[in-house]
């Protein structure tokens, strides 16, 4: 049987504002086909840690490595190139387009066509079955006409899902896909990664620790920018350095 592969690794991460080290010399290592969260207080240097991954900050020092490929430093749509696709916290969609229109706009990106701005009603057609198929498998296949403004909030982050899932990535990574979502929404949210998890790796920045409880195979904790404790959600909740670190805040 073949050793489980890791897919994303960092050495040594480090990012300073100022003086300031929001991420302080952080090793991560992240298994192909895993989901892995990242967690931590607020100030924790989730989001620039995310940042970092993704390329839209660059490291102060460190070294960043993606299915074999050292990405340190380069541009997101370089990332994006290896495979690499991420959601938002805050919602971009626009409001008068259909959730159709956006899925076949992402589609069309990954090709040579995605840097026109013209394009004929026949050369869109040529992406409208896969739009729809992705649409079906996060959800939104009924309401592919839809002007993405009329969706609820929680199907405008499916619809995000389903931008990030037209570039065909490898890795995965999700900025708290939960965000102001009630529970309802945070139910299907959870049952909708499930489904996409399939044949991918999954990275997650989320504050909903009953959500990471759900869905993580292996947890990273953060405080002050380094790694605080990492494990399976079982071991990690328990870990009183973490108790300590939410500083009476629901881990459970």
């Amino acid at each position: 049987m073949s050793q489980p592969q890791v897919i994303l690794s960092t050495q040594d991460l480090t990012k300073e504002f100022q003086g300031f080290r929001a991420v302080d010399g952080v090793a991560l290592s992240v298994t192909e086909g895993t989901v892995h969260a990242l967690v931590g207080p607020n100030g924790a240097g989730k989001t620039t840690l995310f940042n970092l991954l993704t390329g839209f900050l660059a490291p102060t020092a460190g070294r960043i490595v993606v299915n074999g490929h050292d990405v340190t430093g380069r541009p997101p749509e370089w990332i994006a190139g290896r495979g690499v696709a991420r959601s938002f916290q805050v919602t971009s969609l626009f409001a008068g387009v259909s959730a159709r229109e956006h899925v076949e706009l992402a589609l069309q990106a990954g090709t040579g066509l995605g840097r026109r701005f013209w394009r004929s009603e026949k050369l869109m057609r040529r992406f409208s079955t896969r739009a729809e198929e992705l649409l079906d498998e996060v959800g939104l296949g009924p309401l592919a006409n839809r002007p993405a403004g009329s969706l609820p909030y929680g199907q405008k982050r499916a619809l995000e899902l389903a931008l990030a899932l037209a570039l065909d990535p490898r890795i995965l990574l999700l900025d708290e896909p939960t965000a102001g979502m009630g529970l309802e929404d945070v139910d299907r949210t959870v049952a909708l990664v499930n489904r996409i998890r399939a044949g991918r790796t999954v990275v997650m920045v989320e504050h909903n620790m009953s959500v990471v409880g759900s869905l993580a195979d292996a947890v990273t904790v953060l405080q002050r920018g380094r790694v605080l404790v990492e494990g399976p959600y079982d071991s990690v909740r328990s870990d009183p350095r973490v108790v300590e670190a939410y500083l009476g805040a629901d881990v459970a």
